[in-house]
């Protein structure tokens, strides 16, 4: 399973801290060596100030009871500088957490930062302190301390870079300590911001986006709306390009997130043709099922395709819980476009293609076409369904057909009135050229006569 696991890919867009509980899962499913593994996440920490944890993680790897003594100076050092930044902070935070003050706060920033220099003695000096004890304490394992400094830093800060780098490090916080609500309304506010900074390069807008598309996986696989929020956000023209461009793994997630909700199962189709795109890039049993089902229509591929699927899903940090809704619903998608398909249709055989048991599989057929109101009916002695064909009346063919003609024709007007007002401002730009030329060369064969006598 380990071709099928995408933590390798997505270490490079995702913070340290945010990594380890992606290797935490992975060890308990044994995808990996467990000595390997201590070795990945101690390499990953051993950067943080998060001491006491690295220790533990040094002693398991070299199966010691004792420490270099690197650890305790370290530590020594961690502490000094955490009573440092609080001393720094104390007075500015002691301001901003009164609520006569919290209340006096505006949207402008400028206006904040008056207010508290000239009613309250702080300096811009002392905000910056705020990001550097925020991030101190991120580093130390400390998330909750660590979002309530970013988050007063990104009210009152003036710098944009930096306001951007508060909201990452609170939404990693809000993460790690699973605040869903709260991370899904960060996420929102990150993305907003995203969407409307001009970047230096396109480059590293790409960047940014990128990291959204992965750190948005922790809230929507666990807040209530993240099934819908994830269609809505990963079909977006620039996040679309953004998976397409940087990281078209982000398409499994995209496939369980579509397959899984039924309010959306009328992007399915969509959602294949941008799986037959990027095939070429990236593929997955679960992906593959997908387009074995709606592009190839190869319902034997796409059967043992699903199976496949159960244990990829079971072994995917973000997928694990939706093991049974994927499997239901795309029980669902093969048995929907197999009776759409086929005029009689074998009972045992689409049961088997289904992987389940006979007499379960059989009502589970016949539920299924109640549900959906397929003409159809079952014949119990010969344990078939016989599927009445239907073909929409002409005259809905027609509408489906040029419901969209209204608009195309507008786009059409309005793409052909601007390129007539261009080719017309041209033409008067041209005409005002050569009538400048003309005028030029008068008077330069007026001048001539003159400057012969």
């Amino acid at each position: 399973m380990a071709d099928f696991d995408l933590t390798l890919r997505m270490i490079p867009s995702l913070d340290r801290q945010l990594v380890f509980p992606l290797l935490e899962f992975v060890s308990i499913k044994n995808v990996y060596k467990e000595e390997d593994l201590l070795k990945a996440k101690f390499e990953l920490l051993s950067n943080t100030n998060m001491v006491d944890f690295t220790g533990q993680l040094y002693q398991q790897i070299h199966d010691t009871d004792e420490l270099p003594a690197e650890f305790a100076e370290r530590r020594e050092a961690v502490i000094k500088k955490l009573e440092e930044s609080e001393q720094k902070t104390e007075h500015i935070r002691e301001v901003i957490e009164n609520p006569e003050v919290a209340s006096a706060l505006r949207q402008d920033k400028l206006q904040n930062m008056k207010l508290l220099r000239e009613n309250y003695q702080c300096t811009p000096e002392m905000v910056q302190e705020l990001y550097n004890y925020g991030q101190l304490q991120y580093s130390c394992g400390n998330y909750g301390g660590s979002a309530d400094m970013l988050f007063h830093f990104s009210i009152l800060s003036t710098d944009p870079e930096l306001t951007l780098s508060a909201m990452w490090g609170k939404l990693a916080s809000e993460i790690l300590l699973g605040n869903w609500e709260v991370a899904y309304e960060d996420m929102s506010k990150l993305k907003e911001t995203i969407d409307k900074t001009h970047f230096k390069t396109p480059t590293e807008q790409l960047q940014q986006r990128t990291w959204l598309l992965h750190w948005s996986l922790f809230v929507f696989f666990n807040h209530p709306k993240g099934r819908d929020g994830i269609v809505d956000t990963f079909l977006l023209p620039q996040y679309l390009s953004t998976i397409q461009n940087a990281c078209p793994w982000i398409l499994r997630y995209l496939t369980a997130a579509i397959v899984t909700n039924r309010k959306r199962r009328n992007m399915i189709k969509e959602l294949a043709k941008i799986i037959e795109q990027e095939s070429y890039m990236y593929r997955d049993p679960i992906t593959e099922f997908v387009e074995a089902l709606y592009v190839d229509f190869d319902f034997d591929k796409a059967a043992s395709k699903l199976e496949e699927c159960e244990e990829v899903l079971e072994k995917d940090f973000f997928l694990t819980g939706a093991v049974d809704d994927f499997v239901e619903n795309a029980r669902y998608f093969l048995a929907e476009v197999y009776c759409r398909i086929h005029k009689r249709i074998d009972m045992a055989g689409l049961t088997k293609k289904l992987n389940m048991k006979q007499e379960e599989g059989e009502k589970w057929i016949v539920k299924l076409i109640r549900e959906t109101r397929m003409d159809a009916k079952v014949d119990f002695k010969d344990n078939t369904v016989i599927m009445n064909p239907s073909y929409n009346p002409i005259y809905q063919q027609v509408i489906e057909r040029t419901k969209a003609l209204v608009f195309r024709s507008q786009v059409l007007n309005g793409a052909i009135d601007k390129r007539g007002s261009s080719a017309a401002k041209k033409g008067e730009q041209k005409q005002q050229k050569q009538q400048q030329q003309q005028n030029s060369k008068k008077r330069a064969t007026e001048s001539a006569p003159i400057a012969a006598q």
